[in-house]
C-alpha cells in the first residue's frame, strides 16, 4: 500500500480469519469432533482429548476466540476512525452475529442441538464473512477511489487513443523445415494454448470428485484429449471472428489472422477439424459428454465472442459460464449425468471468473477501449472495476467452502490451499485498490490464476490420494 492505513488491513485479515472458521467446519466432521471432545469450551471434565479430531476441535475454538478479538478490533477502528455509515453498519452486523454464530456452534458440539442445524451454524458463518467483506469493499472504494471515473459516453471503437505500434511484418522462412516449423506455431498459437492447461485442470477435478467405476484410464484420457482439442477450436474460431478488432488492439495485432499469416479459410477448416476430432472423443464416453462438448464450443465461439463480448458490460460475468461448463463435462463423463460436486465447482469457476479477468481488463483498458469492447473499466471506470473484483472474489470464496461442505473426499490440503491462495488473492486485490498501476492489475491477475489452478490440484490430490 502505498498510504498508511491499518483499517483496511485489519478488514482483510478478520475476513480472512472468518473464511478460515468456514472452511475449517467445512471438511471438519463435527459430529466426530463433537464426540472426541464433548464439552466447552474444553473438553469435558477439562481432560486433553485422546483424539485427533478433539484436537482439532480445540483448535477450530482457539481460532474462533482470535477471530473475534479481530470482530472487536474492526469495529472499534471504525469508531475510532468515524468510518461512513455503511461500513460500520456492516461490522455491526458481523460483531452481532458472531457470539450467535459461536454459539449455535457450541451446543451442536455439545449435543444440546440437533446436527440438523449445523448449516445454520455455516450459514451465520457466511453471513459475517459476508459483512466483513462489504465493509473491506466500502472503506477501500472511500480511500482509493475516484468518483465518476468511467466515460460518459461509450463510443465503441473511439479514435481518441493513441494508435498503436505497427505489428512488424512477420517473417515466412523460405526453407521447408522452417517454413513448417512457422505454420506449426501460428496454428497451435490459434488454439490458445495457455488456457487449455487450466480448463483442462477443472475437468479433471470435476472426474476426480465424480469417482466411482465411471473412473477409468480410458475416460480420463478421452475427456482431458477432447477437452483439450474443443478449447483449440474454440480459440480458432474466436481468432477468425475477431481478426479485424484484433489488428486495432496491441496486445493482439500480432495473431496469425491479423497479420494474414494463416488464410481465413485454412483457420476456419482447422477450427471444424478440431471440433469434429473432439466431440467424437466425447461421444465415445458417452452422449452427454459429447452434447456439453458441443455447447462449449458453440457458447464461446459464437455466444461470447460474437454477442457477449462485443456488445454488453457483463460479457465477462455471464461469459464465465464458457470456464465453467469443462466442470460439468468432467462430471458427465464420469457419472453420466450433470449434477453434484459438478455443478458447485462449476459454480465456483463461473464467479472466478470476473474476480480474475477483470484485473486483465484493467491492465488492458485503452486497448479494450479501442477495440470497442464494453468491458468493466471502458464503461463503469475502473473503481468500480476493482470493487466487483473484490464482491467476486468474496463470492467465490463462498462457493469453494460450499464445494468442501458437499464434496466428501474434500479435506485438510483443500482447506489450507483455499485459506492460503485466498489470503495471498486478496492481498493483491487490496494492493491493486491502492497502487493502481498495471503492475498490480498483472499482480492481481497472476495471484487469481495461482489461487484457482493450485486449488483444483488440492481437489485432485484429496479426491484421488487421501
Amino acid at each position: 500500500m502505498t498510504k498508511s492505513d491499518r483499517f483496511p488491513a485489519v478488514l482483510a485479515a478478520t475476513a480472512m480469519g472468518v473464511y478460515l472458521l468456514l472452511v475449517a467446519g467445512a471438511t471438519t466432521s463435527l459430529t466426530e469432533a463433537a464426540t472426541a471432545c464433548s464439552g466447552w469450551p474444553l473438553c469435558g471434565g477439562g481432560a486433553l482429548p485422546a483424539e485427533s479430531a478433539g484436537w482439532i476441535a480445540l483448535g477450530h475454538r482457539a481460532v474462533a476466540v482470535v477471530v473475534g478479538g479481530l470482530v472487536v478490533l474492526s469495529v472499534a477502528l471504525a469508531w475510532r476512525e468515524r468510518a461512513s455509515r455503511r461500513v460500520t453498519a456492516a461490522l455491526a452486523v458481523a460483531l452481532l452475529l458472531f457470539p450467535a454464530q459461536s454459539g449455535v456452534g457450541a451446543l451442536v458440539a455439545v449435543g444440546e442441538l440437533p446436527a440438523a442445524l449445523g448449516p445454520v451454524h455455516l450459514l451465520l458463518g457466511v453471513a459475517i464473512f459476508g459483512a466483513v467483506l462489504a465493509a473491506l469493499a466500502w472503506r477501500l472504494e472511500a480511500e482509493t477511489g475516484i468518483p465518476d471515473d468511467a466515460p460518459v459516453d461509450f463510443q465503441p471503437g473511439t479514435d481518441d487513443l493513441p494508435p498503436i505500434e505497427e505489428a512488424p511484418e512477420p517473417e515466412i522462412p523460405t526453407g521447408t523445415v522452417p517454413r513448417l516449423r512457422a505454420t506449426a506455431g501460428a496454428y497451435f498459437r490459434m488454439m490458445k494454448p495457455r488456457l487449455m492447461w487450466l480448463l483442462c485442470l477443472v475437468a479433471a477435478a470435476a472426474m476426480a470428485l465424480a469417482g466411482g467405476s465411471g473412473f477409468t484410464p480410458y475416460v480420463v484420457a478421452a475427456t482431458l484429449a477432447g477437452g483439450a482439442l474443443s478449447i483449440g477450436a474454440s480459440g480458432t474460431f474466436n481468432h477468425v471472428f475477431e481478426r479485424d478488432v484484433d489488428r486495432r488492439m496491441q496486445r493482439t495485432s500480432d495473431r496469425p489472422l491479423a497479420t494474414d499469416l494463416v488464410p481465413v479459410s485454412n483457420a476456419l477448416a482447422f477450427g471444424l477439424l478440431l471440433s469434429a476430432v473432439s466431440l467424437g472423443l466425447f461421444w465415445t464416453v458417452n452422449p452427454l459428454t459429447a452434447a456439453l462438448g458441443l455447447v462449449a464450443i458453440l457458447f464461446y465461439s459464437v455466444v461470447y465472442t460474437l454477442v457477449l463480448k462485443p456488445k454488453t458490460v457483463q460479457n465477462t460475468v455471464i461469459g464465465g459460464a464458457a470456464g465453467a461448463l469443462p466442470a460439468l463435462i468432467g462430471w458427465a463423463a464420469v457419472t453420466g449425468e450433470v449434477g453434484g460436486g459438478g455443478l458447485l465447482l462449476a459454480l465456483v469457476i463461473f464467479l472466478w471468473t470476473p474476480a480474475h479477468f477483470y484485473n486483465l481488463a484493467l491492465a488492458y483498458k485503452d486497448d479494450y477501449e479501442r477495440g470497442g469492447f464494453p468491458m468493466m473499466p471502458v464503461v463503469r471506470g475502473e473503481t468500480a472495476t476493482r470493487r466487483h473484483i473484490v464482491w467476486y472474489l468474496g463470492a467465490t470464496l463462498v462457493a469453494a467452502v460450499a464445494l468442501a461442505a458437499v464434496a466428501e473426499p474434500l479435506g485438510a490440503l483443500y482447506a489450507a490451499v483455499g485459506v492460503a491462495l485466498g489470503a495471498v488473492f486478496l492481498w493483491a486485490v487490496v494492493r491493486l485498490h491502492y497502487e493502481q498501476t498495471e503492475t498490480a492489475a498483472f499482480r492481481a491477475f497472476h495471484a487469481s490464476n495461482a489461487y484457482l489452478g493450485l486449488l483444483l490440484l488440492a481437489v485432485v490430490f484429496d479426491a484421488l490420494v487421501v
